[in-house]
């Protein structure tokens, strides 16, 4: 199975949670079955590393941002992820409007699967600089997905 975090700029919510979701599934033992990948709906950062509060937070939680350089979505993402995974509104209604009509189903938002939080987006930190809300935001989302997940592959 494929996964594909997708934000404006893969810069903060999308490498951040590329990076948060790889803990996830390396605890499961679930890398041999599962890639995870992070990409934006611009391309206005591309070729760029996180952003410095974003590679802060990666610091702070060990986690590894693998030299992440941001990039933009392709086609070839929507034929080849099993899910994409957006971080709010404008992200969602990019996906749809990028995605080619046999893969909408692919796309999701980041807190589909969040008891009690279904709907509702996760803040880009970039306008915020609210990078540890973000954390804690996808911390919350990522265990449900990881979930799913499990369900899909056995």
């Amino acid at each position: 199975m494929k996964v594909l975090f997708v934000c404006l700029g893969n810069i903060c919510r999308s490498p951040m949670a590329e990076a948060m979701f790889l803990k996830e599934l390396q605890d499961a033992n679930l890398t041999s079955q599962v890639e995870v990948a992070s990409a934006a709906t611009s391309s206005h950062e591309e070729g760029n590393r996180p952003h410095p509060g974003a590679r802060k937070i990666m610091e702070k939680y060990h986690l590894n941002d693998r030299e992440h350089r941001s990039r933009p979505i392709t086609m070839t993402d929507f034929a080849n992820y099993d899910l994409i995974i957006g971080m709010d509104e404008m992200n969602m209604h990019n996906l749809k409007a990028m995605a080619p009509r046999q893969y909408q189903d692919k796309v999701y938002a980041i807190n589909d699967f969040t008891p009690g939080h279904k709907g509702e987006p996760i803040p880009d930190p970039w306008y915020t600089h609210r990078f540890q809300d973000t954390y804690d935001s996808l911390a919350l989302a990522l265990p449900n997905w990881l979930n799913y997940v499990k369900k899909q592959i056995q």
